[in-house]
Parts: structure tokens; C-alpha cells; sequence
């Protein structure tokens, strides 16, 4: 394995930081976040129609460029540091997955152009604020979280030849304004009990309203299916709880990177506040003590990186080691709460107060742990995928 990264993947790197630096400052975040979209649509044609983000890890025949998941993911590490919202995270690396692994052809080349070029965004929908569970990351996926027959969850039936949907889903990633809903619900009943997916566009009629979200910069809905005409994603026999748990070891991976920019942002805000800030007539990052936290933050930074690249280049690969995504997203999310908790600390009275970038970090780590499962969840459930702990070991 050659670690060092090829002169295309680095290229991809700089153009997305550039783009970046110039349009989405702290002031930009903010305003983007106060829009209806959530996001910055100017920012947004830059990242996907100019620089073509969506179509990295997609192939040349869908109007993809033709990458791996390390290409995206060096690109969401960039994505991360500036903590630009933007649908990329729910169209690229939830939908699209989905779309090529289970999609006929016919909807792949319907949809996937489309979403290749940034004109049509997509999400992932699950029933309650099940997405950890439904993506494999913090228990096993077996699709009872889709309803299993009973009231509640979101719920499939055929009726005159189609699919109608009536459920509701919560913490639905850019669900208020993506174009296209890639939704997971219950169908069968108690007989035929199983989880499918399904397409339901913007224009069919699910009720959408965007949530308070303690991560702005991840904007989140409830979307409601109140009997909605509905699509099946691909065909009735697919693996659908299989493919979920691919898309979910590949969104951890590129998750776990995108966390790793948003660290290493901090802690380089952090390192030149005190080097800047003066106590007692010389710099508090002279002394001992703020040197000893910030290393130590360094470090769990530099591990964290080094296991979100693994991740992102084993993301598909074969032979790869089963679970090392939630592994990597576990310990990149305890290395961003570790250098947002430092920067805010370090950064003195301004590192408290809301007109600070500071915060904005730390709720990025916090955010992600509830969307995306506790690291604690994430590393056992890591554990058990691996076979770590043998039936009948004791851990001590």
C-alpha cells in the first residue's frame, strides 16, 4: 500500500480549499444557515456544476468522474475545516450509493446524471431518528427499525398498482429542500415482513419542515408521508438492508475525514490565538501547560487522520477490514469534541461568546455524535462486527 496521495487527489484538495477560502468565511456560514435552503445555492453551483463534487465517486457513464471514495473524501475533509453546509454529505455520499447499488438501469440514468451535476439533490429518509441504525453503524441492521409490521415507523402498501408511503421520518439531512427522497420503509406485513426502499420526489406532496438543529450547519427536517405516491428503488428482491450497511461503512469513512478537517481547523485557530494572546507579559502559548493540552489534542487529531484515510481508501476495497468506517468516524468525532473543547477553553472569554467560530465546532462534534451514534455505540458495535470479543471472553 502506497500511502502517499497522487498528484490528482491532492490538486482535488487545494481546489476545494481555495474555493472555500473565498466564498464561505465564518460570516458566509452564518448567513447560509439563515437562509430557507440551509445552504449557500451560489456556493453550492461552485462545489458541484464548476468543480464537480457529486459526480467524484460516481462512474463515467452516469455523468461521474470516475473516483474512489478517497477522492470524496479528501474533498468533505476540506468540506469539514470550513464547516460549509451544502448537500453534498446527503446527495453524494447517502443517495447517490443507494441509487447505483440497488437502482434498475432505467433509474440510474434518469437520476444519477442529474445528481452528478448538482442540479437534483437527494437524501436518505428513515422512520424516526433511526439512521445510525439503519446505516449499520451502532447496532445490527436488521430493518425492524423500519416498522416490523406494527404501527408506526413508515409503512408500504400497493394499491391500483402502485406504491403509496404513509409514515414520518425525523432528522432527515437537508430533507427540506432536497429534490428527491430516497426513503426506507416497512412492506408485508407480518407474513412478508421486509424493508424496502423507495423514491418519493419533491413535487408529490410529503410535508417537509426543517427542525432546530443544534448543528446549524447541518440542516435537518421532518418529512411526513401522509399516503404520498411512492417508487420502488430497484427491484423487490434486492438486498436493501445489505446496501444500506455498504453506503454506511463508506459514509463513516468520508464522515470520519470530514470531522478530521473540522479538528485540524480548530486546533490551528487555537495554536494562532495563543501564540497572539499575552499573559503576564508573554505569550500563553509559552507556557508549559497550554503546550502540554494542545500536543496531546495534536496527537488524537494525527491518529484520527491517519484512521480516516485507511477508512476512506478500504471504503470498497477488497479484502478490507470489515468496520474500520465506525472505527475511524469513532475516534475522528472524540478527536473534534477534544480540540473544539481545547479551542474553547484556550480561546479565553471570546471562546465562550456566540460571535466566536469556536462553538460552531464543538456543535459540529456534538451534531454528528447524535446523528451518527455515540462514539462509545460506534466503537462496541465496531467490536462486535470484527469478531473481537469471541462468545463466552469476558473483557476486562
Amino acid at each position: 500500500m502506497d500511502a502517499r496521495f497522487t498528484a490528482e487527489q491532492e490538486e482535488i484538495r487545494r481546489t476545494v480549499r481555495e474555493a472555500l477560502a473565498k466564498h464561505c468565511g465564518a460570516e458566509d456560514v452564518r448567513a447560509a444557515v439563515r437562509n430557507s435552503a440551509g445552504h449557500d445555492p451560489a456556493l453550492w453551483d461552485t462545489l458541484a456544476g464548476r468543480i464537480g463534487l457529486p459526480a467524484l465517486a460516481l462512474p463515467g457513464r452516469y455523468g461521474g468522474v470516475g473516483c474512489s471514495a478517497t477522492e470524496l473524501a479528501l474533498a468533505c475533509e476540506e468540506v469539514g475545516r470550513a464547516l460549509a453546509p451544502s448537500p453534498l454529505l446527503a446527495t453524494a455520499v447517502l443517495a447517490a450509493p443507494l441509487l447505483l447499488a440497488l437502482g434498475t438501469e432505467d433509474q440510474r440514468t434518469a437520476l444519477l446524471p442529474r445528481l452528478a451535476s448538482g442540479e437534483l439533490t437527494a437524501t436518505l429518509a428513515v422512520p424516526g431518528t433511526a439512521l445510525a441504525t439503519a446505516l449499520g453503524l451502532v447496532d445490527g441492521n436488521r430493518g425492524d427499525w423500519a416498522g416490523g409490521g406494527r404501527a408506526g415507523g413508515i409503512q408500504a402498501r400497493r394499491a391500483d398498482g402502485a406504491w403509496r408511503l404513509y409514515g414520518e421520518a425525523s432528522q432527515v439531512l437537508d430533507g427540506h429542500s432536497a429534490g428527491l427522497l430516497v426513503v426506507a420503509a416497512h412492506a408485508g406485513g407480518y407474513a412478508r415482513s421486509r424493508t424496502l426502499l423507495f423514491l418519493v420526489r419533491a413535487e408529490t406532496g410529503p410535508l417537509r419542515t426543517r427542525q432546530t438543529a443544534l448543528d446549524a450547519t447541518r440542516p435537518l427536517a421532518r418529512v411526513r408521508l401522509p399516503d404520498v405516491e411512492a417508487e420502488l428503488l430497484g427491484e423487490a428482491g434486492a438486498d436493501v438492508l445489505g446496501a444500506l450497511a455498504a453506503a454506511g461503512d463508506r459514509a463513516a469513512a468520508v464522515l470520519a475525514c470530514e470531522a478530521v478537517g473540522a479538528a485540524d481547523r480548530i486546533l490551528e485557530r487555537t495554536v494562532r490565538h495563543v501564540e497572539r494572546r499575552e499573559q503576564f507579559g508573554r505569550p500563553i502559548g509559552s507556557f508549559q501547560a497550554v503546550k502540554h493540552r494542545l500536543a496531546d489534542v495534536y496527537v488524537r487529531v494525527q491518529a484520527a487522520r491517519s484512521a480516516a484515510y485507511y477508512a476512506a481508501w478500504s471504503a470498497g476495497a477488497p479484502g478490507a477490514v470489515e468496520a474500520v468506517g465506525g472505527l475511524a468516524l469513532a475516534s475522528a468525532l472524540q478527536a473534534l469534541r477534544a480540540a473544539a473543547s481545547e479551542g474553547i477553553q484556550l480561546h479565553g472569554g471570546i471562546g465562550f461568546t456566540w460571535e466566536h467560530e469556536a462553538h460552531l465546532y464543538f456543535k459540529r462534534a456534538a451534531g454528528d455524535e447524535l446523528l451518527f451514534g455515540p462514539v462509545h455505540r460506534l466503537r462496541a458495535h465496531a467490536a462486535d462486527r470484527a469478531g473481537i470479543f469471541e462468545q463466552g471472553e469476558v473483557a476486562v
